[in-house]
């Protein structure tokens, strides 16, 4: 070869060192090249991997937001059971407290019962036969009666039930209307 290169004319020396300068500086290029493509493929890459991250983000932020949703609705309902059954109550005690104020001008319209035997004889004495100062000394039925009386007859019980009933519902209400977000 060194025969063929003193053979050449410089023209044509010159041509050929162009020629393998050209091809030097095409590799260079398509080398060049190639790593460009390969960063740009590295990028793509690592952007599709960002982005399956996001996504699985975004999939466990949905799925507590759900969670979250979920128990926001089961308290939700929980809570408008108790306010119905609170409701219930509170109505219940309303109308105990009516059917109480109802009675009460009622029972204060009867006279009072009197025994008879205090009435009719001016007491009971050492001499009164054993079983007459026994019934004189016994209380009338119905005062017994109203000694008796549950605690669902007296009005100051029955009010006090409304008002905790109430108490209990507004307590409901605001509980449901807060946002403990």
């Amino acid at each position: 070869m060194s025969e063929q290169n003193e053979q050449r004319t410089p023209a044509e020396a010159a041509e050929a060192a162009a020629a393998a300068d050209e091809a030097t500086a095409q590799a260079t290029r398509v080398e060049g090249r190639a790593r460009v493509e390969e960063v740009e493929a590295e990028v793509a890459e690592t952007d599709v991997r960002r982005l399956e991250e996001e996504r699985e983000k975004a999939e466990q932020e949905v799925e507590q937001l759900s969670r979250k949703e979920r128990k926001a609705r089961e308290k939700a309902e929980k809570e408008a059971t108790e306010a119905r059954e609170a409701r219930e109550k509170a109505d219940e005690a309303e109308r105990l407290a009516q059917e109480s104020a109802r009675k009460a001008p009622a029972a204060a319209e009867r006279p009072t019962p009197t025994s008879t035997a205090s009435v009719t004889s001016p007491g009971v004495g050492s001499e009164s036969a054993p079983r007459a100062a026994a019934a004189a000394a016994k209380p009338d039925e119905p005062a017994a009666a109203t000694a008796l009386q549950g605690a669902s007859d007296r009005p100051e019980v029955l009010i006090g039930a409304a008002f905790a009933g109430a108490f209990l519902f507004a307590r409901i209400l605001r509980a449901i209307t807060s946002s403990d977000d």
